[in-house]
């Protein structure tokens, strides 16, 4: 079981060349720590999903409802225009908020589900402390630009799509 540090990033999770594929990682994990090692990580991410939803729909709805009463007065013909923009602008600042704020709970779930050692702590908050006391609070932050350049266009479409699917089926949410 060799393990070689990446070459090509300075994460502080280590790359592991011993498994063929997915399906291969997922039958030795189940036959070495059982059923439950495949939800290794998962109340990290239960609770990064948990926190992350929380921001997120505040600071959408907060945004949306904000962006309506400005633009209300000068709202025109072009109000599907207007409404795109707005969820273009709502949806791509709701998940820069969403991994701004659970970015460290991340790395914190990444190192748990990729660490070698099978008792080693599942407790992400003495991984987070381990991580600050080590390399700071950017270490806490990795991979933030990357995150943030990809969460804005990503939150951004599906909040349009989801705005359009709901003027679609006649669902109005003002």
């Amino acid at each position: 079981m060799p393990i070689r540090a990446s070459k090509r990033t300075d994460s502080l999770v280590p790359e592991f060349s011993r498994y063929s594929s997915p399906l291969d990682r997922a039958l030795q994990t189940v036959k070495n720590e059982g059923v439950t090692g495949i939800f290794r990580g998962g109340f990290t991410t239960l609770l990064r999903e948990s926190i992350g939803n929380a921001v997120f729909f505040s600071v959408y709805e907060y945004v949306r409802h904000y962006m309506h009463l400005q633009l209300k007065p000068t709202l025109s013909d072009r109000s599907n225009l207007v409404d795109m923009g707005i969820g273009i602008v709502t949806g791509g600042l709701g998940g820069v908020a969403f991994w701004s704020a659970v970015l460290p709970l991340d790395v914190a779930k990444t190192i748990i589900q990729t660490s070698p050692d099978k008792s080693s702590s599942r407790n992400p908050f003495l991984i987070l402390n381990s991580i600050y006391r080590r390399a700071g609070l950017k270490g806490c932050y990795t991979g933030l630009g990357p995150t943030i350049v990809r969460a804005f266009p990503a939150n951004a479409a599906a909040i349009v799509t989801w705005e359009l699917a709901m003027k679609m089926l006649g669902i109005n949410r003002d």
